[in-house]
């Protein structure tokens, strides 16, 4: 039942996306990041817990604390997705967001994509929360 929930939210939002008129205002793109946002909270505490297992069972463990949030991407148009951070309780607990900016380097030989923990899940009023990485990168299929 709850899959059949996010499923349709998901598709509610995919589809507003391809209306003229919700294109016109950036309705679709709202939508769809809200979508992916819900979904990442919905299951970030499962998806945690898979990751730690996952890296244990392959000798990559932590004894730091760890916790999934969104991703907000920049550069080459906006994503979403989900992150994995890592760290010290505190600092993770403070951690809302991670932002990715893309950029290009020499020409287009490499893409490089900065992964930056922050303290809100608002890409323009942030700060970035210092002792905390990123160790896992989540995709949505979408």
């Amino acid at each position: 039942m709850k899959k059949r929930i996010v499923a349709s939210l998901l598709a509610v939002c995919l589809v507003l996306s391809a209306v003229p008129a919700a294109q016109a205002f950036g309705l679709g793109d709202i939508l769809k990041v809200g979508g992916i946002g819900f979904i990442v909270d919905k299951f970030a505490k499962p998806l945690n817990n898979f990751i730690n297992t996952l890296m244990a069972k392959h000798g990559a463990g932590t004894d730091y604390s760890t916790k999934v949030v969104p991703i907000i991407s920049f550069g080459s148009g906006g994503h979403i997705g989900a992150a994995q951070v890592t760290g010290p309780q505190e600092l993770v607990d403070k951690t809302e967001a991670v932002i990715q900016i893309e950029g290009n380097f020499n020409g287009n030989q490499f893409r490089v994509k900065a992964l930056i923990p922050i303290d809100s899940k608002n890409p323009t009023n942030f700060s970035r929360v210092q002792g905390v990485g990123v160790s896992a990168i989540i995709d949505v299929k979408i």
